[in-house]
């Protein structure tokens, strides 16, 4: 019998996850094969086939660049902070279904778990990921307490401020039926997902806020710029809409 070569790989089926053999397992901290990385970026686009707008596959996108350019200015793993940007989303559509009865970040981490558990991510790095999901949400008890957690939170919160921010915020005040402007708005007598939830309602209640909450430091400079830019907007809007200029 001639001899078997033990280098060559198996060939799989062309849409099967791809789980890696023991020896491509990479230690926390290593570069991820890229066939794994491009198998969980498939599974996680895959997740917004339904989506708003608003939380499109757009938005994790972003978010993903973001985070690129935010850990490498502050020094953070990025293996861990590209699965943590890809995935940060995937349970978004069930909050959206419930009107927020359902937390995104808790159903987000949950299925990400399941989807590095398939791939074949190690316990560490999975353990980081999760933790990064779970704790970068706005209105979230839990604070991020790893820096990647950090770099996760800064940078979608920079996606719902600046221009980006402002046109994300009439989108979703579309997809719930909101009306275009109250400049008047009470915002204490308002209801999320209502007609009241207008863009310059979301703006009182988490816009205007979020420059004071970045960690980052390049995430703080970023977001100078960006709340600048939509505080004078909306100022602007409020003078529109009252006819003054």
């Amino acid at each position: 019998m001639g001899r078997i070569d033990m280098g060559k790989k198996q060939k799989r089926p062309g849409k099967e996850v791809i789980k890696p053999d023991r020896n491509e397992r990479k230690r926390p901290g290593d570069a991820l094969p890229e066939r794994i990385l491009e198998a969980i970026r498939h599974e996680a686009e895959a997740c917004f086939r339904n989506a708003r707008g608003s939380h499109s596959w757009d938005h994790t996108q972003r978010v993903y660049q973001l985070c690129l350019r935010i850990g490498r200015k502050e020094g953070a793993d990025l293996e861990i902070l590209k699965l943590a940007a890809l995935l940060h989303d995937i349970g978004r559509e069930a909050e959206d279904r419930t009107d927020g009865r359902v937390c995104h970040a808790r159903e987000s981490a949950e299925r990400a778990r399941r989807i590095l558990t398939i791939n074949g991510i190690d316990k560490k790095r999975m353990t980081a990921v999760v933790r990064c999901i779970e704790t970068h949400r706005f209105r979230g008890r839990d604070l991020p307490d790893s820096l990647e957690g950090k770099v996760l939170f800064d940078a979608d919160k920079l996606d719902s401020i600046g221009a980006v921010g402002i046109g994300r915020a009439f989108l979703f005040a579309g997809e719930v039926g909101a009306r275009l402007h109250d400049p008047k708005i009470q915002v204490d007598q308002t209801q999320p997902y209502s007609q009241e939830d207008s863009a310059y309602r979301e703006f009182l209640v988490k816009l205007s806020k979020i420059k004071d909450r970045i960690f980052t430091r390049e995430g703080r400079r970023i977001a100078r710029d960006r709340h600048r830019f939509m505080t004078e907007y909306f100022k602007r809007l409020n003078r529109e809409t009252a006819g003054r200029i």
